[in-house]
């Protein structure tokens, strides 16, 4: 089949229930009341796109949504417990506690009198609430797999666009021209990788082409989506095949500028090693049921970006610990212009990395301070995850693998300070050679000059 609309057949294939593998017992009951009753209203219903894809090849959906004709007004006056949101979409949400049933009205391309469509100029769609058939619903649909509608009344799955088999074949496939839907949405290239990578899909060649030449477009995304994207994209399980695929399709410049050009200029590969045992591990931990947080998924997707805009400063003669807190800012700043990356997720980002010189250090309040940081456990986390790639940290780490099996008073009995003082990361000045020294220290009285502010501060530095 290829991907042009006019080797699109309105006329449905329909697959018997004999034919297929869905069972009602699999669909959320919620959504079986949202499409019963909208049914009995009079109106078309339903189930639609990925759960009928991800059922149809074993799979356990989390998410349920329906298609319909009823307009989202005529939804909300159907079911007390619905909201309407959007205003790219206009869409109604019937909310059962926890669970949400996603409704969308059936929409089509061309614009009408029942609704409206607004689109940039550069293609894009940026507002899209023209109504239609079923069959309208089908063709404006991104992907084939995706175009699946499962009908309650007889059990039976339609097929519109040739969506059946590319499920079977296992084949994302655009509907339309390619080029034309990527520029309407080119956040659509993403959700042909993330797919592909969740499904164990093949992007068809005629999907796959254009996306190398089209990749920048994804520079006027908005951020904030972008995140959203990524976050589904690397905390879904299928983190290290979404990265693989953003490589093999050049997708990683658009995405992590800053970390492509630092992957491309390490020579050993060890940052490469690194980022890609970190995605594995965050695969195993969601199949592990254990938590996960973007801020230590970002600390290692921009890993390399901070390498490399620290050895620039480093080497240009900037203090080392002025470079690292600087360093950390720019890249931050940098990719936030690309990926919206919340506050809650960048600062905790930034200390993780922060905190990695600190695990060179042996002196005693040192080593007692860093235990007892609130960022420790991550941190220390993150440098198991650096002594994956490369053998120049694996001293360090044995230490502090060490040194939190001990008890913190036979810790200290064991560290002798063997360093003159020095300032800290955070400012903090360290112990010298008084190994017995373990009180507060008697704070030196400062001689004030004629005319300057108490504490010595004559403002000439402010």
């Amino acid at each position: 089949m290829t991907e042009t609309p006019t080797s699109i057949a309105l006329e449905p294939r329909i697959v018997a229930r004999a034919e297929h593998g869905i069972s009602r017992k699999d669909i959320s009951p919620n959504a079986l009341r949202v499409l019963y009753r909208l049914r009995e209203a009079g109106f078309q219903a339903y189930l639609v796109g990925g759960a009928v894809r991800d059922l149809l090849i074993g799979l356990h959906p989390k998410d349920f949504d329906v298609a319909t004709d009823a307009t989202p007004e005529q939804v909300r006056a159907l079911f007390r417990n619905c909201r309407l949101i959007g205003r790219r979409f206009r869409l109604a949400h019937v909310v059962f506690g926890r669970e949400i049933i996603e409704v969308a009205t059936f929409r089509a391309n061309a614009a009408g009198d029942d609704g409206d469509r607004e689109t940039g100029d550069d293609g894009r769609i940026v507002r899209d609430n023209v109504y239609g058939s079923i069959e309208d619903d089908a063709v404006r649909r991104d992907f084939t797999a995706n175009a699946l509608y499962y009908a309650i009344e007889d059990f039976s799955v339609r097929d519109y666009v040739g969506g059946y088999d590319d499920v079977i074949g296992r084949t994302m496939r655009l509907i339309g021209d390619p080029v034309e839907r990527y520029r309407e949405d080119p956040v659509r290239m993403l959700r042909a990788v993330r797919l592909a990578a969740k499904l164990g899909f093949k992007i068809s060649a005629e999907a796959a082409g254009p996306i190398p030449e089209l990749a920048h477009l994804l520079s006027g995304a908005p951020p904030a989506r972008l995140f959203d994207e990524c976050l589904k994209m690397f905390l879904a399980g299928h983190a290290e095949k979404s990265f693989l695929l953003l490589e093999a399709h050049g997708l990683l410049p658009a995405l992590f500028p800053e970390t492509a050009k630092a992957l491309a200029t390490n020579r050993s590969g060890a940052l490469r090693r690194m980022l890609l045992q970190g995605l594995r591990n965050t695969d195993e931990r969601i199949a592990a049921d254990k938590p996960v947080t973007p801020a230590f998924l970002f600390a290692a997707l921009l890993w390399p970006a901070y390498c490399r805009e620290l050895a620039v400063m480093q080497k240009s003669g900037v203090d080392p610990l002025v470079a690292q807190q600087r360093a950390a800012d720019r890249v931050t700043l940098h990719q936030a212009q690309r990926i919206a990356l919340p506050r809650r997720f960048s600062l905790p980002m930034q200390e993780i990395w922060l905190l990695q010189p600190r695990f060179g250090q042996r002196v005693r309040k040192r080593v007692m301070r860093l235990l007892s940081h609130p960022r420790f456990r991550a941190a220390f986390d993150f440098l198991e995850l650096r002594a994956s790639a490369t053998s120049e940290v694996a001293e360090d780490l044995a230490f502090w693998r060490d040194a939190q099996k001990q008890v913190p008073d036979e810790l200290a009995d064991r560290l002798a300070p063997k360093t003159p003082p020095r300032h800290d990361i955070d400012g903090e000045e360290g112990e010298g050679d008084t190994a017995g020294d373990t009180g507060p220290r008697k704070r030196r009285r400062r001689r004030r000059r004629n005319g300057a502010a108490p504490g010595g501060n004559d403002g000439s530095d402010a």
